[in-house]
Order: structure tokens, then C-alpha cells, then sequence
């Protein structure tokens, strides 16, 4: 359970109706079976100790004390399995029957959670047979010990206080007022759902949006367990339809497989992360929730859930939707900047990169939606000591290709009166040497856009200006950074959109140029070779902007950064490559933070940025050494 992560899983026995016994020996089998995967929380279907199709042999007293005489079967089988089991029966307490999850650990019966909403439609009859939870929380005798009994039950670990988890039992979840809503409110960080939801054409999806609507809406981990074979067929089936979501993903899912456990790790630290910035997200209040402790062993839990390397591109069928609403927010604030400044022109200063070509096409498409001519966007190349025919050749024919003027203007003469000004020498190829170019175009396009009444549209992305790989006053500055919020390898992504939907020439182009090495080419090349490879010099942009996305999204700790890195790039990168690179990212994060703290105007596309008026507040003073310490205890083990 180090770093938070939690094994959890949910499974549905293979039982028969009203044979408690038999049912009990699965359930323990599906125990035992978790226990030996090292999950800590086991989640069983509603009533599965007697069968949710029982009908009217819930009120035979037969049926009742069988299920509470297997219940204490399961719980004394508990006490030598490291895991919390949470399981489906009927229980007669206080002269009525009701609807409840058992859980149960270590040899105990930590409490009953009685069902809230009973529905009693259409297929459905439970008011028939139980009766809805009482208000109130009490201490009963059952199943050999006193327990709590009531919905306002909260069951916490001591090892690891994140991890506190409630109960609801299937249709609780369907009702317009869900207890869940209570629940992690109160503090829950995971909800437990015992449910036997019928199976009928077009549910499964329906009960997929739910589960993950759910936990996404609460901020919580999600476990649904579902009745399936062994049910009564006489009017019904069900599909075992196991889920388990967290924070709106949905992490792992099972259907018609009984018998076998649906498992994955819950991140309780990223739900308690998301939480504490959600300034709309409750605190804690409980005053009227009773809190159950219960103990497990803290150990290293074995990663299996899905660790994306890319966090920040969009999977699946509909990424091409992504893609085009990601480029249609940069054109809608461009297209509102331009309006607003009454401007003539969109000045772009291209170079053959990618940066500059995504920010070409975001321009192309305002101008576009403005209903203006392409014209009216300017573009700039500016040759110097490091430009190679190629980016040359490929800025120039981009701007050809989409129908937009391009000028040429060597800066070459500009930068060397510049060093004799200064008094540098040009064959010293130091910061001087390579900022100096960069100003110099800076300088001459904001000087162009005001001839032109024109606006500057910065090319810079989030990653240069989380890494500070730009130079201060110079790429650094513009009138408005279309790209500002947009991640080098999702500016990869989109560049290869535009290449697929535009095709024909650009297309061609486009290609190319994201088959160019990335380099603000500051340096002289070597036969037309790029001097100045920029992942050669500050790392890898898929692991800057892995480390960026769970640094800025849920501010986990570098420890923990460093072990889902080397996770999810294990095949990769190797340890130290990893922890290299992860220290050099935390080492510019911080000396770089000036730059971010007077950065123009840009669209915000996604759920990380670092604009200082918005995203990310921070002195640009501040010490890294507690981060720089933890890094160091990592290298120490390597």
C-alpha cells in the first residue's frame, strides 16, 4: 500500500439458490484466491451468501440463519487473510429483514450496511421481502459479536488513513440521491457497491456511465460487484458485470466470467490529491458517521493498472475529435485576441519546427473563421548561424502550401553589429552567442507587427516553459502564446492530425518536419546536420512531460513520480536514465519559474497548465531542496 496504491478487486462466486453452504465455500475460495494475489479489498454481490433470487424463502428462518451461520464461517476463514471482504446477505435484526453488506477482516465484523433505496418496479419486489435502512446508526448482536449497524459507517485502514471506504448496495446508486453522496463527504475515498442488476440489451453501457460518472463526480475509487451464474433464470439473467472505476476512469471490468476475480490498484493518494484542490469539494464532515478502524499489512503493492507514458494525448477511436477540439480552443482565443485588438495582421515567426507550424495552422484557422483572407496572416523566417536548408526550406514551403505570405530576413549582419556592439566575439558560442539570435527575433517581429498592426503569436509550448527552454525576452515573449498550455508530444499529435487532415502538400510537409530533430538551431550545423539536438541537452520530452503532468496535476511526491515512471517506461529507459532526467526536470522547474511568472496571454486546452495568472502560483525564489533531498534517497538505492 506504499505510495498509496491499493489492490483491490471485485468477483462473483458461482452459487446455487438458497444453499448457503455451497455458497459460502466460493465465497471463501474467492477469499482465499485474493488474499494470495495480495488484494486488500474484496468486494462480493448483493445477497450472494443466499442468492438474490430467493423470493419468499427470505422470510423462512431456515434460509436467515444459515446465511448469518455461513457469514460466521466466512468471518473465522478471515482471520488469517490480510484483506477486508465486503459480502451480500440477509440479516433479521430487530424483528425485520434487511438487505446488507458484511464486512468483515482479520477474524471480525467490522459492521452491517443495510440497503437504502429498495426498488419495488417492474421486475423488481424487494419491498416485499426487506425493509429500507433506518436512519439512525445502532449496535446489534449478530453473527456472534455486537456490531454497528446502520448506512453512516465508515471502515478506515491505520496503516494508510487515505484509504477509508463506504457501502451502498446496487439500486442506492440508480436513486436520484445516492448514500455514496454522504459517504465521501464524509470522508470516503472508495465506495463499495454489492449489487444483482438484471442483464438486458443496452444496460451493460448504461451501467458503465454510471459506475464511472460516479466516481468521477464524488472524486473516489468505484467498486461494483455483480450477481451473475447461479441466479434463478426463471425470469431473469445476470451477466456477473464487474467494474471498477476511479475518479471517472474505468480501471478495470469483467462480464459473465463467475469465479474468477476483476482486479486493479486504486491510486487513494491521487483521489486524496484531486480532492484538496477542488476548492468546491466538501471538507470532511462526519459528526454523524461512526468510523471503524481495521489494520492490514503496509507493503509494496505490484503495479498492474494501466500507467499511461503519454498522459496528456488522447486514446481510442475518438482521438481525432480530441485533436481538432484542442485546435479549435487555440483558434476561438487567437480568433477573440485578434478581434478585440483590431489587428491587421497575425505575425508568426516560422522556423521549420514544429512549434511554429502548429502556431502557422492555429493563425490559418482564426483567419479562417474570421472569414479573412490567409493574407492576413504574416509569416517571418529568420535565417541565422544555425538554420539548415531543410527547416528553411520546409518553413518557407508550409507557408506556400496553405496560402500564406512568407518573408525572409537573415539576421546573420543584425546579430554580428549586435556582438561588436557588446563587445562579443562570435566564434565564442556561449549563452551570449545563442540568446542574442533569439532576441534579435523577437525583436524584429514585434517591431513588423507594429508596422502591420499586427499581433505576434507566440510559438513557445508547455514544455519549453515548464523545463524554461527559452530565452528570457526573446521566444519567450509574444502578444499571445496560441501553444502555451500545449505539450511538446501533444504538439507531435496534433502537428500529425493536421498532416493527415490536410494531406497533399502541407501534408507532405508536415510529415517532415515532425521527422526533424527538435532544436531552436542557436548553433552552426555540420554539413547541413543540426548541431543542437534539444533532448540531447535537457532529456527526453516524453518523460518531461510524464514528470510534468503528475507533478502539476496532482502534485505527487518525486518518489512516487520516479516509480510510476520507471513503471510505465520500464521497457524504455532504465533507472538511472529515468532518475537523471527527473532531476533535471525538478532542477530547471524551479531555478526557471522567472520566465513563467510574466508570460503572455494564452488558451488553457487541458488540466495542466502554468499560466501565473490562473494555473500556477509560485515565487520564483523558492528552494527545491526537499524535492532535490527525496531524489537523492532514491539514487542512494540505485
Amino acid at each position: 500500500m506504499f505510495d498509496g496504491f491499493l489492490k483491490v478487486a471485485c468477483a462473483t462466486p458461482q452459487i446455487s439458490v438458497a444453499d448457503c453452504a455451497h455458497n459460502c465455500d466460493e465465497i471463501l475460495s474467492l477469499m482465499e484466491q485474493a488474499a494470495k494475489e495480495n488484494v486488500k479489498l474484496l468486494v462480493l454481490p448483493e445477497l450472494c451468501i443466499t442468492g438474490y433470487t430467493c423470493g419468499d424463502l427470505f422470510f423462512q428462518k431456515t434460509l436467515l440463519s444459515g446465511a448469518e451461520c455461513a457469514l460466521m464461517e466466512l468471518i473465522d476463514a478471515s482471520e488469517s487473510l490480510d484483506l477486508v471482504c465486503v459480502v451480500g446477505l440477509p440479516a433479521a435484526v430487530e424483528g425485520k429483514i434487511y438487505n446488507c453488506a458484511a464486512v468483515i477482516s482479520r477474524g471480525r465484523l467490522l459492521g452491517l450496511v443495510p440497503k437504502t433505496h429498495l426498488p419495488n418496479y417492474n421486475e423488481f419486489y424487494e419491498l416485499r421481502q426487506f425493509t429500507p435502512a433506518p436512519s439512525g446508526t445502532s449496535i446489534v448482536s449478530f453473527a456472534g459479536s455486537d456490531v454497528p449497524f446502520g448506512t453512516k459507517l465508515l471502515f478506515s485502514c491505520m496503516e494508510l488513513p487515505e484509504f477509508t471506504f463506504a457501502a451502498e448496495i446496487c439500486e442506492d446508486l440508480w436513486a436520484p440521491l445516492p448514500p455514496s453522496v454522504f459517504h465521501t463527504a464524509a470522508g470516503a475515498s472508495v465506495i463499495v457497491n454489492l449489487s444483482a442488476s438484471d442483464e438486458l440489451v443496452g444496460k451493460a453501457e448504461y451501467r458503465r456511465q454510471l459506475v464511472s460518472g460516479q466516481s468521477a463526480r464524488l472524486v473516489c475509487g468505484y467498486l461494483y460487484a455483480d450477481a451473475g451464474e447461479g441466479e434463478s433464470t426463471t425470469d431473469l439473467t445476470f451477466a456477473a458485470h464487474n467494474l471498477i472505476a476511479e475518479n471517472g476512469i474505468l480501471l478495470a471490468e469483467n462480464r459473465y466470467q463467475t469465479g474468477t476475480l476483476t482486479i486493479t490498484e486504486l491510486d487513494v493518494d491521487r483521489i486524496a490529491a484531486e480532492r484538496r484542490k477542488m476548492t468546491t469539494y466538501p471538507a470532511v464532515s462526519s459528526d454523524d458517521y461512526l468510523t471503524v478502524s481495521f489494520s492490514l499489512q503496509n507493503e509494496l503493492t505490484t503495479l498492474t493498472r494501466p500507467i499511461d507514458t503519454l498522459p496528456f494525448i488522447p486514446q481510442g477511436a475518438n482521438a481525432d475529435e480530441t485533436f481538432e477540439e484542442i485546435l479549435t480552443i487555440q483558434m476561438q482565443g487567437l480568433k477573440k485576441r485578434i478581434t478585440h485588438a483590431h489587428a491587421q495582421t497575425a505575425v508568426v515567426g516560422i522556423s521549420g519546427g514544429l512549434d511554429s507550424a502548429l502556431a502557422l495552422l492555429v493563425a490559418v484557422r482564426a483567419m479562417d473563421a474570421l472569414d479573412r483572407p490567409r493574407s492576413d496572416v504574416h509569416a517571418i523566417t529568420m535565417p541565422c548561424f544555425g538554420t539548415t536548408t531543410r527547416t528553411k526550406s520546409n518553413a518557407s514551403a508550409l507557408c506556400e502550401a496553405l496560402g500564406v505570405p512568407v518573408q525572409t530576413i537573415d539576421i546573420k549582419h543584425a546579430v554580428d553589429v549586435h556582438f561588436a556592439d557588446i563587445g562579443h566575439d562570435p566564434d565564442i558560442h556561449d549563452v551570449t552567442f545563442e540568446n542574442s539570435q533569439a532576441r534579435e527575433r523577437t525583436q524584429i517581429l514585434m517591431d513588423y507587427a507594429n508596422r502591420q498592426n499586427g499581433l505576434v503569436i507566440g510559438t513557445g509550448d508547455l514544455s519549453e516553459l515548464a523545463l524554461g527552454w527559452a530565452t528570457y525576452n526573446g521566444d519567450h515573449m509574444s502578444m499571445y502564446g496560441v501553444n502555451a498550455s500545449v505539450p511538446k508530444t501533444l504538439v507531435r499529435h496534433l502537428a500529425a492530425y493536421e498532416a493527415r487532415r490536410l494531406s497533399g502538400t502541407a501534408g507532405s510537409i508536415l510529415l517532415d518536419i515532425l521527422d526533424t530533430p527538435v532544436s531552436p538551431e542557436l548553433l552552426p550545423p555540420s554539413d547541413e546536420t543540426i548541431a543542437q539536438k534539444t533532448e540531447d541537452l535537457v532529456g527526453p520530452y516524453e518523460l518531461h512531460d510524464f514528470f510534468l503532468y503528475y507533478i502539476i496535476r496532482f502534485g505527487f511526491s518525486p518518489k512516487k513520480i520516479y516509480r510510476l515512471c520507471t513503471y510505465a517506461f520500464g521497457d524504455t529507459y532504465d533507472k538511472r536514465t529515468i532518475l537523471k532526467w527527473l532531476k533535471t526536470f525538478y532542477r530547471r522547474f524551479f531555478v526557471q519559474q522567472f520566465k513563467r511568472s510574466c508570460l503572455p496571454d494564452g488558451p488553457k486546452v487541458g488540466s495542466v497548465a502554468l499560466s501565473p495568472r490562473g494555473d500556477w502560483r509560485m515565487p520564483s525564489d523558492a528552494s527545491a531542496a526537499l524535492w532535490q533531498n527525496e531524489l537523492e534517497l532514491i539514487e542512494e538505492t540505485l
